[in-house]
């Protein structure tokens, strides 16, 4: 078994699954989404691409322009959600919350390709 290559599908996994955590939920309600959350599938994210510097394969490049596409997703999010104005409780405005929870889902669209990609590369390997 190869220890590079587990560490590599477990960010790539736990990416996927933060990030569908995070998003999962009613879109505007933000007892609904984890700011903790958040923040672990923004860091794991960034994780995952800095891991997919080195492949220099076709297949590679895909998978760090997915990486690169989920961390611009959530960076903007992030920033979102950091500037957009809170409500008397503390929380963003449900309008706000869509727009972040929405960018997310787009992270996450782009961690299911890198998941699949992974699985199909795996498939395809020959022992």
């Amino acid at each position: 078994m190869n220890l590079e290559k587990v560490v590599f599908a477990f960010f790539i996994l736990l990416a996927a699954t933060l990030n569908g955590g995070f998003v999962y939920g009613d879109i505007d309600n933000p007892d609904h989404h984890s700011q903790w959350e958040f923040f672990a599938a923004l860091v794991v994210n960034i994780i995952a691409a800095v891991l997919k510097f080195g492949d220099r394969t076709q297949l590679g490049a895909i998978h760090l322009a997915t990486s690169l596409v989920a961390c611009l997703q959530l960076s903007a999010a992030a920033l979102l959600w950091f500037f957009a104005p809170t409500t008397a409780a503390g929380t963003l405005a449900p309008a706000d919350m869509a727009e972040v929870v929405s960018l997310a889902a787009g992270a996450l669209f782009a961690n299911v390709v890198s998941v699949t990609l992974m699985i199909v590369e795996t498939a395809r390997q020959r022992r």
